[in-house]
Order: C-alpha cells, then structure tokens, then sequence
C-alpha cells in the first residue's frame, strides 16, 4: 500500500430513513496501485456508487461515513470542501454514469472542457480551448475543431460520454473513477467509449477504478475484480482468478448470467434465485444465504468474513492467495469447495420451468 494511489480502509457510509439508518457500504477495503485498473463489481444498491462518491466528497447531508480514504498519502474524509475542489479533477476525476446530467446544456462542450483546464491550470482562453480540442480528438471526436462549438444535445449519447472522459482527462489526473461509463449504449457504441478509456489511461498515466455491472467489461479492462454484495466486498481477485476460481456462490451467479461464445449454442443463461436483503437494521448470518444452494446453519449464524482461498486445482499449482500470486480473498465458509466447482454450474438451468410460455 506504500505506493497506493488511492487507499480505503474500513469504509462504512450509513444514510439516515424514516425505518431506520440504510447500511448502503459496510467495511469496504481495498488499495489501488499506479496504473491498475480495479473493476468493481455487483447488482444495483450493492454499495458501487456509493464508494466513488465517498471518495468524491460526493455524498448528500443525511450519509453518515466514518472508515479512512486516502490520496497520495492525504485523508480525504472530513476534510474542508476548498481543499477537496484541489484534488478533484486534479488527483482524482470522476466520469458519472450519465453525461447529460454530468453536461450543463446550457454551455458549448468546449466551454466546459475549457473551463475544467482553466479551474485548475493558469492558461489563456484561447490555449484552453485548443487544449479542448485536443482533448476531443484524443476520444475520438470527428471533426472536433468545429464540434468544440456544438451543446450537448447536438452529440449521440456515446460521444456524449466521450466528451466527459475528456473532461476527466483535462488536468491529467492520478486516479480515474469511472462509475458506469458504459450503461445504456448498444455494444458498438460501448466498444467506442471503452477504446477512449484505454486512451485516457495511456494518456495520463492514471490508475483506474472502474464500476459496472458488466463482466465483459470488466474482463477487458480490468486488472483486479472486487465483488461487491449487500454492501461489502465478498470476493477480490486477478481476473483470472474470478472467472475461473470463483470462490463465492455469488460471483458464481454472475458468471452464470453471462452468454459464453466457447458453448455450443444450447447453453442457456442461469439466473440468481430471489432478491438482494433488506439494507435496513442490522441482519444476522450470510446476507447470500437466502439465495445460495450451499446454505448451512453456520451461514445463518455467522457472516463470513473475507479470508485467503486454499484451492489447488492440480498438484504442482500455488494454492490461491499464497505465495507466488496475487491475492485470492473471498468471504464464503465454503469458499474452496466453491472454487473446486465447474465455473457458473453451481444454479440450476430453470428454463424448462418455463417452456412453452411467452417472453
């Protein structure tokens, strides 16, 4: 962690509600290296957004955060909002999951790139705005000395979000959070905004946190994969490590709701039983275990904490998160049971249930 551009320890944010405080993160640690790319993965409400905007000093009056994020060595939480207006931007950019609202419609998107190099560099206008320029071409914006002109609503939604990695890139920051950069784009336009990432981070150098819900993404992109459940991480890993030695049922169900292209066509996606738990009050055991096919008593009586994976899928392997390896950690009491599992088998296939009905 010495040389962590972006350190959590122990994140805990809390939101005050009429029932009772909502536990959105619980705990969450993890350290990310210069240059790495960290995917973080989970269902809706599992605690994703609610990290970066933590690290932002983004959260609305009523989060309550205690835990510690630091920057290049500087605690960020509690401190003053002048001084976390010199990070942002500058340590740390943000790309927000929707670029029209992360856009004002009022401006030209050159004004607004502009305006982000001049926030916190001392150049004239003009050099900002060919700073703008170059910026828009570095995503890939045809014609980006007469698009410099155009408002937002004059752009597709895809370079609309290439328009914001620029942004993000303008002061040329140590740490991207890219929270979502790919939702709502058919995968051709995806495609796109991925290849501007890859530049911003070539560009820049920075490291990269990227969140999503989409493993493919992640497979492409990523470094390290950290699984996020209920709130808390439940599983952290080497790509190849999640994808083929998943060690939380989980993140089993994930991979299982992936189409696969090495099937033979007849393979049909698997689905995860029932819903995410209630984030009020203070539950008891395994937030998972109304959803796993391997619950146990000791799953209802006590949540597992995060613990190194011992699995040796042949004799001459270094067992996960030994020597010789990145870490394999993963919160389950069954965890290398669960890894030694052929990948995404562990639900069952529930479309005979439903043949014959109507999607």
């Amino acid at each position: 962690m010495d040389d962590a551009s972006l350190v959590v320890e122990q994140l805990v944010v809390d939101f005050a509600a009429g029932e009772g405080p909502v536990h959105a993160v619980r705990g969450i640690s993890f350290s990310l290296a210069p240059r790495e790319v960290l995917g973080i993965v989970g269902e809706s409400g599992s605690g994703k957004s609610v990290t970066a905007l933590a690290a932002m000093g983004l959260l609305p009056k009523n989060a309550k955060v205690s835990g510690s994020i630091t920057y290049a060595g500087q605690e960020l939480l509690g401190l003053r909002e002048k001084d976390l207006a010199k990070v942002r931007g500058v340590g740390i950019a943000m790309i927000f999951q929707d670029p029209m609202t992360s856009l004002n419609p009022v401006y030209t998107v050159g004004w607004q790139i502009a305006e982000a190099v001049r926030a916190h560099q001392d150049v004239t206008k003009h050099a900002a705005l060919a700073r703008a320029v170059a910026l828009l071409e570095t995503v890939g914006i045809p014609n980006a000395a007469e698009r410099v002109g155009n408002y937002p609503h004059e752009f597709s939604g895809g370079m609309r979000q290439r328009v914001v990695i620029a942004i993000a890139m303008a002061n040329d920051p140590a740490v991207i959070l890219a929270d979502e950069p790919t939702t709502a784009l058919d995968v051709t336009v995806q495609a796109q905004v991925l290849s501007s990432l890859r530049t911003a981070l070539e560009e820049t150098h920075a490291s990269l946190l990227l969140i999503t819900h989409d493993l493919g993404v992640i497979a492409g992109l990523a470094d390290r994969v950290l699984v996020m459940y209920a709130g808390r991480p439940v599983e952290i890993g080497t790509v190849e490590q999640i994808f083929y030695e998943p060690a939380m049922p989980y993140t089993h169900g994930l991979l299982g709701s992936l189409p696969r292209l090495d099937g033979d066509g007849q393979d049909r996606l698997r689905q995860i039983p029932g819903s995410p738990p209630s984030r009020v009050g203070d539950g008891q055991g395994c937030p998972f275990a109304p959803r796993c096919p391997l619950r146990a008593d000791v799953c209802n009586e006590r949540e597992p904490e995060l613990r190194p994976v011992r699995f040796r899928p042949h004799a001459d392997d270094t067992p996960s998160g030994t020597e010789g390896s990145a870490p394999h950690v993963a919160a389950c009491h069954f965890a290398e049971e669960v890894a030694a599992m052929p990948v995404a088998s562990m639900f069952p296939d529930t479309s005979a249930d439903h043949e014959g009905v109507a999607p």
